[in-house]
């Protein structure tokens, strides 16, 4: 894979040739104190070690102006004759060929590594985006496959205990779906379904069994209805009331999540 800006590597701003000065000057001043024991022995060594730091930190633009400011000072300061550019003799060339050369092989030699290090990085974290982006859809095609399965669940849960259904109550109305369209979706399916969505503005939808169910009952589990199982007063033939046990569970859908409450007789 090509990376057309592997080669921007290097920070761009004004700290950079800051530092590649203090760098220069740095390089200079180890020089000039060790120039009365070197004499004029490796004259361009301070400022090669300086350009190639500064090749690795700042980039090659720094360096390559390090590598040249370098030498012209070694040259004038720390090259027999001192002080004098007037007169270029053997010392002169040889230190404009070796340092010349070595300095700009091992500068080329770490630009490549750098180059290809922030092109290692910068695939990397490309990879690493591409790899979230796979995970992520992944989860959600889980939730969504989770989700249709639990609605699938919950139809199923309405058709099979039609007969025995007292209400469900949407959790959430302002953006759940209206808990009377699963009622209708059952009651379609069997012969005896019965709807009563008196109360749909409020989430709740009854059942075929909410009318034999005390009012006082029906209107605990209408304020507090948790899931579990509840014991309840059902009307009985002799008009009187008998307890009856229900229990209430919850579907968790893409449409919300709603609570549906069943006698267990």
């Amino acid at each position: 894979m090509k990376v057309k800006n592997s080669r921007r590597w290097a920070s761009r701003g004004r700290k950079r040739w800051i530092v590649a000065a203090a760098a220069l000057f740095t390089a200079a001043a180890i020089r000039t104190i060790l120039h009365p024991l070197l004499g004029p022995i490796m004259p361009g060594t301070a400022f090669l070690i300086a350009a190639v730091l500064v090749e690795y930190y700042c980039g090659l633009a720094p360096a390559v102006s390090v590598m040249l400011a370098g030498l012209c000072l070694a040259d004038y300061l720390f090259v027999p004759p001192y002080g004098r550019i007037d007169i270029i003799d053997e010392s002169d060339i040889r230190l404009l060929v070796s340092y010349s050369l070595i300095t700009v092989l091992v500068i080329t030699l770490v630009e490549r590594l750098k180059r290809a290090q922030y092109r290692a990085e910068l695939l990397a974290s490309v990879a690493l985006s591409r790899y979230e982006m796979l995970l992520r859809g992944d989860n959600e095609r889980l939730i969504a496959r989770r989700a249709t399965d639990e609605m699938h669940r919950m139809l199923h849960h309405i058709a099979q205990h039609n007969r025995s259904l007292i209400l469900i109550k949407a959790l959430d109305p302002a953006t759940s779906a209206p808990p009377g369209s699963f009622v209708a979706t059952a009651a379609t399916s069997t012969a005896t379904g019965i709807i009563d969505d008196e109360a749909l503005l409020t989430g709740i939808a009854y059942g075929a069994r909410h009318s034999q169910v005390h009012r006082d009952d029906l209107a605990r589990v209408n304020d507090r209805l948790v899931p579990g199982h509840h014991r309840m007063r059902f009307l009985s033939t002799g008009h009187g009331w008998r307890a009856v046990e229900c229990v209430c569970e919850r579907f968790t859908t893409p449409s919300g999540d709603f609570l549906i409450l069943r006698a267990e007789d």
